[in-house]
């Protein structure tokens, strides 16, 4: 039983391992390939161009399946695969970070994230981030995730609030991860977008891949892009925004962020996919509000529901008077 258990978490800890994957664009033709590999990565998984040529000698970059050297020129449809190696466990600590726990026992922790406040650890970046407070604040976390992330089931941006979950042990995060996997985890956000949409309902379903034209970003893109739905309601009209509710099916990253830029109602505040024009928030106006899940030992289910933060309820407020 321990062998079979031993098995069942190290074939989730290598599913759950951080892979990029892309295809050179006949632009990055000649591009050595630690500078692409380099740029091709998101901020929460930065890393130095140096660090890069680390991961290239030891393999875990491979191109057109094959390893290849940090100097290897890039030819237009080359297929790189990036598996980012984990570092030294030593690198992560406790921090005595305020969390607001909307909800905890011996198998999970629901935390209500503030804005700005990053989910994990990443290269370049260890401190100041949730999983440094959950270790300060927890002497349980699961190891499925690796020693960047333990515990870390799921993840919201650092400029978006709300509600996290967050698994004490293997048993919890196996479930809870096969709940996201299976779309029966409840997530609904708040979000104030550009313009007045014109449906009180609707539904966005649009595959998202890496934008061919910055790795960094993502996009709605049909070749070689995840399929992601995002349903949404409006909640209210207030001068040139929407006030609307969405819920998740499925959880890509920048999901709704991408869709709302796509059917052309960005959400305010976003510095990466919305416009110039923006209102008094540090980041999107987007709040991750209800979260439900079948608790993973009893069954039971169990939802929790954060109200809109302060910062964002006064922009609101403001947008109502003019």
């Amino acid at each position: 039983m321990d062998s079979m258990n031993e098995k069942n978490r190290m074939e989730a800890s290598r599913s759950n391992e951080e892979r990029i994957e892309f295809t050179a664009r006949d632009g990055e033709a000649g591009i050595r390939l630690d500078k692409a590999v380099t740029e091709s990565l998101e901020e929460d998984a930065a890393a130095s161009r140096t660090q890069v040529q680390e991961w290239i000698k030891a393999g875990a970059v491979l191109v057109n399946g094959r390893p290849a050297k940090a100097n290897y020129k890039l030819a237009a449809g080359d297929e790189v695969t990036i598996d980012i190696p984990e570092p030294e466990a030593a690198e992560i600590e406790p921090e005595a970070i305020p969390l607001d726990i909307a909800y905890e026992d011996g198998d999970v922790i629901v935390i209500n994230k503030p804005r700005g406040l990053v989910v994990h650890p990443a290269p370049g970046h260890v401190k100041g981030t949730v999983v440094n407070a959950l270790m300060y604040h927890c002497t349980d976390l699961s190891g499925i995730n690796g020693v960047m992330r333990p515990g870390i089931v799921h993840r919201i941006d650092k400029d978006t609030s709300g509600l996290l979950m967050a698994a004490k042990n293997d048993l919890a995060h196996a479930s809870l991860a096969e709940q996201l996997k299976a779309h029966t985890v409840t997530r609904k956000y708040i979000a104030l977008v550009h313009g007045n949409l014109p449906h009180d309902h609707g539904t966005v379903d649009a595959p998202i891949g890496r934008d061919p034209h910055d790795r960094k970003l993502f996009t709605v893109i049909e070749r070689g892009g995840k399929r992601a739905v995002t349903h949404f309601a409006v909640i209210e009209r207030i001068a040139d925004y929407t006030l609307l509710e969405l819920q998740l099916e499925t959880g890509r990253t920048h999901q709704i962020r991408v869709h709302m830029k796509y059917i052309g109602h960005p959400l305010a505040g976003d510095p990466v996919y919305g416009r110039s024009r923006t209102i008094g928030l540090k980041g999107q106006a987007l709040h991750a509000a209800v979260l439900g899940f079948e608790h993973p030992r009893t069954g039971a289910y169990l939802e929790f529901e954060a109200p809109v933060p302060e910062d964002m309820e006064r922009e609101i407020a403001i947008l109502r008077q003019l």
